[in-house]
């Protein structure tokens, strides 16, 4: 049987890695009064926090439309027998949904979808592993059975420097615990059961993101070994510096420097900075 491997853009995943990979993406929207960019497209990120302090009014973001998610379906059939297709936490976009309502329309080929209860880099892990299982010659069943044994150690959380874009796109649950103090506090957040929840609340940034660094310390175990992301929003110097002090504590991490793109960049705002891990074996 042979399988593809489908993500969407919100994996960041860059180009060339997913064509080496052979790694297929449909993309989610980035919307700018009447204006609608395809993120990874039509858009890059550097373009997007240009055209954010251009605009008055923050852009909206858009899920791909069902139409656009049958025909991918229909053109990996054609040398396909089987998709993984590996999403972003349904809790926060309907792509997951979007795509198994486009599954149904598919006759000629078997759809796993995947729901990664996540995003970035961590949903583009899944992509990864599940790419190489593939090229292996693993039947869906296994890779689906890995990126279940994956999801069982992967932990992401963030910070942001405002929470209002995240509340004003009903993507944060229980925001209801900061509001009157949104100014004073750095608040961490995590995923949990596919929502971004308040973990903690942090009055700097620099103790939020020492708060985030150890809560990954803790987590561990000098037996295993991990691949970690450290994830920013227009932040790179302060991501390279989290990095090395990463790299230089622990030998048995690969880290990664990732991005929040224009669609979680939309919601997060710039100065947003996650970190996010898995034990990889």
């Amino acid at each position: 049987m042979k399988t593809a491997v489908l993500t969407d853009s919100t994996a960041y995943l860059p180009k060339k890695l997913r064509q080496s990979k052979n790694i297929h993406m449909v993309p989610l929207n980035v919307v700018f009064g009447e204006e609608s960019y395809q993120e990874e497209i039509d858009i890059n990120i550097d373009d997007f926090y240009d055209m954010v302090k251009e605009n008055s009014e923050l852009p909206k973001t858009s899920q791909p439309s069902t139409g656009l998610m049958e025909e991918k379906l229909k053109e990996l059939a054609k040398q396909y027998d089987a998709v993984i297709a590996i999403h972003l936490s349904s809790g926060i976009s309907g792509t997951y949904q979007g795509m198994v309502t486009a599954a149904d329309m598919v006759d000629d080929i078997e759809v796993h979808v995947f729901d990664s209860e996540i995003s970035c880099l961590m949903q583009g892990y899944y992509a990864l592993e599940a790419a190489e299982l593939a090229d292996n010659g693993a039947l869906p069943d296994q890779i689906l059975s890995r990126m279940d044994e994956m999801k069982a150690s992967m932990r992401a959380y963030f910070m942001v420097d405002d929470l209002s874009h995240l509340q004003r796109g009903g993507r944060l649950n229980g925001a209801q615990a900061f509001v009157g103090s949104l100014l004073q506090v750095k608040p961490v957040l995590h995923f949990v059961d596919t929502k971004i929840v308040p973990f903690e609340k942090i009055r700097t940034r620099k103790k939020a993101l020492k708060r985030i660094t150890t809560l990954f310390e803790e987590s561990l175990e000098s037996a295993g070994y991990y691949k970690a992301s450290v994830i920013h929003a227009n932040r790179p110097d302060e991501a390279e510096q989290i990095k090395h002090e990463i790299e230089s504590k622990f030998s048995n991490v690969e880290v990664t420097i990732s991005y929040f793109g224009p669609v979680i960049g939309t919601h997060l705002g710039e100065g947003a900075m996650g970190l996010g891990w898995y034990r990889h074996s």
